[in-house]
């Protein structure tokens, strides 16, 4: 059974999750920043370096929320990146981000749905994801639909939270989950269920390597996993 945001609803993950993100999109910069203590950024641009000498013109940043790793992945100097999301209210955060910092023609956002793409086979040089696949209905058909609109040779990078296996970092770990960050986020989001979920999530995704073996399975080759800060979080690699 899914993990999904609002228990007391019928409608399917992917509705929830949208809801849930339109809920708390002009708070989500600051919960994210803060509650990480800004180790957030730190992975971020670990994970665009990865793609540095590869030197791609094309970038689709799924989930890309606000877009922050699209800016941060302006740093490489693609041509154009293009950022899609089903949440509309963290997209109208992130337009009007891009538009005061002067980079709406670097990087355009517009809506869409992970699983299924709106764009040809073989588009992109280079795909990113950060803290976004973990919320993705079906798992193996949004990272099947990556490798189908990324180019031969190309790479996808993807950056998730994962669970930390050594003590005493497990153990901080899940007492910070499950005691702190769902009341901060709560008090701050006023969403209650956002940051219940979260941790929820996290614990049900298949990360490490049961996550490098969907990725292969859909076709990703030269896989890659990454551990960061004691395994709170993952970089994944892989090449069409």
């Amino acid at each position: 059974m899914a993990v999904v945001p609002y228990k007391d609803q019928n409608n399917n993950k992917k509705s929830q999750v949208a809801q849930m993100f339109d809920n708390i999109s002009g708070k989500y910069d600051f919960l994210n920043h803060f509650l990480s203590a800004g180790i957030d950024i730190i992975w971020r641009k670990k994970a665009i370096s990865l793609l540095e000498s590869q030197k791609p013109k094309l970038i689709l940043d799924i989930a890309t929320g606000t877009a922050d790793f699209a800016i941060e992945a302006l740093r490489i100097n693609p041509e154009k990146i293009t950022g899609v999301d089903i949440s509309e209210g963290m997209l109208a955060v992130g337009r009007e981000k891009l538009a005061k910092k002067g980079l709406s023609n670097k990087i355009e956002l517009q809506y869409g749905d992970s699983e299924n793409l709106p764009f040809e086979d073989n588009s992109f040089d280079a795909i990113t994801v950060a803290f976004g696949v973990r919320n993705f209905e079906n798992l193996a058909k949004g990272l099947a639909e990556m490798n189908r609109v990324l180019k031969p040779g190309g790479t996808a990078v993807v950056l998730e939270f994962s669970k930390p296996r050594m003590f005493p970092m497990k153990q901080l770990y899940h007492f910070y989950f499950k005691n702190i960050l769902p009341v901060v986020g709560k008090f701050v989001s006023k969403d209650n269920a956002a940051y219940t979920y979260l941790p929820e999530s996290v614990q049900a995704f298949p990360d490490g390597q049961d996550f490098i073996s969907i990725f292969e399975e859909v076709g990703f080759k030269n896989t890659k996993w990454h551990s960061l800060t004691f395994g709170i979080s993952s970089i994944y690699t892989g090449r069409k």
